[in-house]
């Protein structure tokens, strides 16, 4: 039986995507989420996870947001005239690498990590990026010796298929994650930081492919103890103020909830552990 991770990202950016992950964590369709820190609520939405009762062992980790358009709690990566995030493009430019303050990056991780460490009574089980922030380049060396220094214990999200032959043959988007996280794993195993040993879950969001026709393949490229990314969740008001992504989130709840998963999970002899 092959054990994986399936992680729901972006806990806390809305009540309705909170809801969504409590309620598959409760099915026993999720065994891992991460949390965003930066917005209200967070007290009141750790409560509500912490009680929500799970048939799995949980992970619980922090998804630490440098991009987005949000308000940071610290200091901004980037300079910015409105003393927001970047967006995910301008934080991934080849061009901001070199305006990127590491100070400033170190400064708001240890903010969004003590946030968490207060709404949760402990330390992250790992930690991982929204818009994978992580595996910017400019970000990667400050972004693994600050998560040793704060969390030794924790492990962190690489984005790279368990055979790297994989690479030549996949999505775009699949491919850039994968060859910075290349560099990412390298690094990490140098400053002594684990990492998940596959991964998947990446698709074009807005394009046509679906979640649900493609689970079997990502399930399919994980190894044993791999983590597939997901983002299931209900659309309110809030999250369309705070996100464009929006209709394919239900689609994912709607899978992860259906029968049908649970189906595809056997089939492939796979299990959450």
């Amino acid at each position: 039986m092959k054990r994986v991770v399936l992680c729901a990202d972006d806990y806390n950016l809305a009540p309705g995507v909170s809801q969504s992950i409590r309620e598959l964590i409760a099915q026993g369709r999720l065994n891992a989420t991460s949390v965003m820190t930066i917005f209200p609520g967070l007290e009141h939405e750790a409560k509500a996870l912490l009680s929500t009762p799970s048939p799995v062992p949980l992970h619980i980790g922090l998804h630490l947001t440098l991009s987005g358009g949000f308000v940071p709690l610290a200091a901004l990566p980037l300079p910015s005239a409105d003393g927001r995030l970047p967006d995910m493009a301008t934080l991934h430019a080849p061009k901001s690498h070199f305006r990127l303050n590491r100070k400033n990056i170190a400064a708001e991780i240890e903010a969004q990590y003590r946030a968490f460490e207060r709404a949760f009574g402990r330390a992250p089980d790992y930690v991982d990026g929204h818009h994978h922030c992580q595996l910017v380049p400019g970000v990667q060396k400050i972004f693994l010796e600050t998560v040793a220094g704060l969390a030794p214990k924790a492990w962190v999200r690489q984005c790279a298929p368990a055979r790297k032959s994989a690479l030549i043959t996949a999505g775009n988007k699949t491919r850039y994650l994968g060859v910075l996280s290349l560099n990412f794993a390298r690094l990490a195993r140098k400053i002594g930081v684990p990492v998940n040993p596959s991964f998947s879950g990446a698709y074009d969001y807005f394009g046509t492919q679906d979640f649900a026709t493609l689970f079997p393949q990502f399930l399919g490229e994980l190894t044993d103890g791999g983590v597939m990314m997901c983002h299931p969740g209900h659309i309110d008001d809030v999250l369309r103020a705070r996100d464009i992504l929006l209709g394919p989130r239900e689609k994912e709840h709607a899978f992860l909830a259906s029968e049908r998963f649970r189906f595809v999970m056997e089939k492939a002899e796979a299990a959450l552990g």
